[in-house]
């Protein structure tokens, strides 16, 4: 694979956490605009060359950064236009609720200890009480020309145990079936500590599509946790892809040899960050699975996309490390579910690409947390035309100040492993701190747009810049 260097271009300044970035056309337009959604509530617009505020809904989103410091992983996260938007003006949201904070599930820090069998089958019982917020899913939205955006329905409404691994980039749809297709992360904390992930019945750890062409209208749909208990009405609106996700990154679809290649990025709990590729699926329709649930409990699940969370982390079974005293710089590493890693092992889905947190291969860098998938077929950056393009928030140092990392891979048919290579870029950020918090692309993939904030903390505001990646 070639080394690749690409320059950043600015588009704007001076906003909040950039979480989604992707283009639409506007009802009455001919070109596409530029859409920014920040992560805590704004939706600004770029139109010929000129930023407008789409909608603001920060009254909407729950009080960001007020725990952890003001790192916060909650907030607006999703943001899909309907494949017909010019002509039906509907687009949707996924964002964290105002007013839905709750005491979490539980406050303790956690990390399972292979050697104590109750740290590693823990139950979330008490689920409407211990919970940290709500999120609403798939919140459909109607745009008329020069009127002020109105929302039409909610069709999800989730409760969430932790504030961490919600998703990001959730909603996109899918070209393929023209489904709203559903990212979620596992629930948060840490090793997936109620196994959410790997249980079918649970909405957390899922890939999901939903037919908004079902035109069911709920007032205030049931806040839920699992598939049961949702009403049938948008039971029948669901089917699942794919399970074993831990923190998902979104999906990127990219057209090749008469076919669709999905792309989904899972971040990484200690060790590995993960990019999954799959073109064929078999989708399972949810009240399919609430009924075989009632039958039979370990129902055929063979069908399913498997991602191996929280059995596997990517390449690699789930380690705990631990410190080794005698060498500082040294690590053990204990595998934390050993029967999950066994069981899963054949069905899980291998990544397309893994790159690690400690990488002593040249060429390679060391990474904390990926940020961003998409596929790009352009011929503004040759080098990069059909591949996949990802992002890391930041790369490990020693120095500072932080530096996120681009980086590629070839598209491959069979979807077997691939490696990987650094996108080397030219600009300055001088003495600021450049975390890499999102990647974004235009309708056809033919540009890419990178996010980047100068703090870890929603709390520190105004801190973004959205990029255009050029030659």
């Amino acid at each position: 694979m070639k080394k690749v260097k690409v320059s950043l271009r600015p588009i704007v300044s001076g906003i909040n956490m950039p979480t989604v970035v992707k283009t639409a056309i506007l009802p009455g337009d001919s070109f596409e605009s530029l859409f920014i959604v920040t992560q805590v509530g704004e939706i600004f617009y770029i139109r010929n060359g000129v930023i407008g505020t789409f909608l603001d809904i920060r009254q909407r989103i729950l009080k960001l950064g007020t725990s952890g410091g003001g790192y916060d992983e909650r907030g607006l996260i999703g943001l899909a236009f309907h494949p017909q938007f010019y002509y039906n003006g509907l687009f949707y949201l996924h964002y964290s609720v105002a007013g839905s904070q709750g005491p979490v599930a539980f406050s303790e820090s956690f990390k399972p200890n292979p050697c104590d069998p109750s740290t590693l089958n823990l139950k979330w019982d008490n689920r409407d009480v211990k919970y940290d917020h709500i999120d609403t899913v798939e919140e459909e939205w109607f745009l008329q020309s020069n009127v002020q955006p109105q929302k039409r329905r909610s069709l999800l409404n989730i409760r969430r145990p932790f504030l961490n691994h919600n998703g990001v980039n959730s909603l996109n749809f899918s070209p393929e079936t023209g489904k709203l297709v559903l990212t979620t992360g596992d629930g948060g904390s840490a090793y997936d500590p109620f196994n959410l992930s790997q249980d079918i019945m649970e909405i957390a750890g899922k890939v999901i599509e939903i037919d908004v062409g079902i035109h069911t209208f709920i007032d205030n749909p049931t806040v839920v946790t699992r598939f049961h208990e949702l009403p049938e009405p948008i039971q029948e609106m669901l089917t699942v892809i794919a399970k074993g996700g831990r923190n998902l990154t979104g999906i990127s679809f990219q057209r090749f040899n008469n076919k669709y290649i999905k792309y989904v990025g899972s971040v990484g709990q200690e060790l590995v960050e993960s990019i999954f590729s799959f073109a064929h699926y078999q989708p399972i329709p949810v009240t399919q699975l609430v009924q075989a649930s009632m039958m039979e409990p370990a129902s055929n699940q063979e069908g399913f996309i498997n991602f191996g969370w929280r059995g596997w982390e990517g390449t690699l079974p789930t380690a705990v490390p631990r410190g080794c005293p005698g060498n500082t710089t040294l690590n053990e590493k204990n595998i934390a579910y050993f029967d999950e890693a066994v069981t899963t092992s054949v069905l899980r889905l291998p990544p397309l690409v893994s790159y690690y947190h400690e990488d002593p291969r040249p060429g390679k860098f060391a990474g904390t947390a990926l940020t961003g998938v998409q596929a790009y077929n352009g011929n503004e950056l040759p080098d990069l035309t059909g591949s996949v393009v990802f992002t890391d928030l930041a790369r490990k140092q020693s120095q500072p100040p932080v530096r996120g990392v681009l980086a590629y891979t070839k598209v491959r048919e069979d979807c077997k492993q691939s490696d990987y290579n650094i996108i080397e870029t030219d600009y300055n950020f001088g003495s600021h701190a450049a975390y890499y918090v999102s990647l974004g692309t235009n309708l056809d993939q033919t540009r890419l747009f990178l996010g980047v904030y100068g703090s870890m903390k929603v709390a520190d505001a105004n801190q973004g810049t959205v990029f255009e990646i050029v030659p």
